[in-house]
């Protein structure tokens, strides 16, 4: 019966898919009298560009699942058994009617917090903690209907810790700062027309494609089932968005698009039981975190937007720079700028006045110096392509490569 429920779910997504097409030109207007625009600062006429368009795709998801949320229950052998016949009310699945309106409260608390952010332009530290409140009625709810922190050990762990190891509250740390990662990774690779939106979309087929062979192999059919049920009308409306978000913008997305991506993902992740496979798709933005350290902690001075210069006579970017002197950083900015630059990660130029210009540390700009200057949109197109690759990386290391490191013994 959930396959019913999988079709009913797909055509409301592909009337989401509909109405986020139609509505998004009729709210460019009213957006920008609502002083909600932006600069796109990589085009030669410097246009106006609406943005935090995120609160409205996010919007149109929760509607969608709102109207999806009797339709698994409506279907459920036992749940519709007790409706008709007036049998034990015990019989209905309550543990997953709560997951799916905790996971819908997340999504909706951080659709809410992101367009606060885009609005307030709130602080980086801010930043951090609105994941961590919106992820609360998710842990509540898992806390109450599991409270599994068992953590399976690989093979050569298991001569140290056992099979599995109980990590306790550790366990609930972990998940709520995968929703802090999850949220604040899409964010950090932004910037240049159609990325944010791009790999989320790719995100999300990635995690569909896992869904599906994970249902073809028969394992944890319910948590893969639950998964499908918002990747659907999340592709759709993300897919929407994309017609105008892909360069050239014709709408901005904001923080408010992000932090509801990166939560979706998170609540799936977490409720489907799959937060390891889930980090793997996320491989592309790990890289870019790792490469981002020194400045996101400051061993680097890092300027407040790290976006790549656009050069107006040939239409082409170029690496945005960070200046410093050697000798003013700590030991540890010491240690990674020398690192990186022994493995030809960053552009590295001494001044006369020992005054050294290096890109800043993100993966767009990386990309700008293994290639040189290159157009916006092959630069998204470079970053997309690679997100797949990393996907059939994820596969590849979720299915022939874990049986070595799992392997029952």
């Amino acid at each position: 019966m959930s396959g019913v429920a999988i079709a009913i779910n797909a055509a409301i997504s592909g009337a989401a898919y509909c109405m986020t097409v139609r509505m998004i030109p009729r709210f460019r207007e009213m957006f920008i009298k609502a002083n909600l625009f932006g600069r796109d600062l990589c085009k030669k006429d410097k246009p106006q560009v609406p943005e935090s368009f995120g609160v409205l795709i996010g919007c149109v998801f929760l509607v969608s699942l709102f109207l999806f949320i009797p339709i698994p229950f409506a279907f459920d052998e036992a749940a519709a058994t007790d409706a008709i016949t007036g049998g034990k009310p015990d019989t209905f699945p309550h543990d997953k009617f709560v997951e799916l309106i905790a996971a819908l409260l997340s999504i909706c608390c951080m659709i809410f917090l992101g367009f606060a952010d885009d609005v307030l332009d709130l602080r980086w530290r801010h930043k951090l903690l609105l994941p961590t409140i919106a992820t609360l009625p998710l842990l509540m709810v898992y806390y109450v209907n599991y409270n599994s922190t068992t953590v399976i050990m690989p093979n050569f762990a298991r001569n140290l810790f056992g099979t599995s190891l109980n990590i306790g509250a550790l366990y609930y740390v972990f998940m709520g700062m995968l929703a802090v990662f999850c949220t604040n990774a899409i964010n950090i690779l932004a910037g240049i027309n159609g990325l944010e939106v791009g790999q989320s979309l790719i995100i999300a087929g990635s995690i569909l494609v896992f869904n599906v062979i994970e249902l073809l192999l028969g394992h944890q059919v319910d948590s893969h089932i639950f998964s499908i049920y918002f990747m659907l009308p999340f592709l759709a409306t993300t897919l929407a968005l994309w017609k105008f978000n892909k360069y050239p913008s014709q709408v901005f997305v904001g923080d408010t698009y992000c932090y509801f991506a990166g939560m979706t993902f998170a609540v799936v992740g977490i409720l489907g039981h799959f937060s390891k496979t889930l980090l793997l798709f996320f491989l592309p933005q790990i890289l870019n975190f790792l490469y981002s350290t020194p400045q996101l902690f400051h061993f680097v001075p890092c300027p407040r937007h790290r976006l790549p210069k656009y050069d107006s006579k040939t239409d082409l970017l170029h690496i945005s720079t960070t200046e410093f002197r050697l000798d003013d950083l700590n030991a540890p900015g010491r240690l990674m700028v020398t690192v990186l630059r022994n493995l030809r990660l960053i552009s590295w130029h001494t001044k006369a006045d020992g005054v050294v210009r290096t890109n800043n540390f993100t993966l767009i700009n990386f990309v700008l110096v293994v290639f040189g200057p290159v157009h916006e949109r092959v630069v998204t197109q470079m970053l997309m392509g690679f997100q797949v690759l990393c996907t059939l990386i994820a596969l590849t290391i979720r299915y022939p490569l874990a049986n070595y490191f799992y392997a029952k013994t």
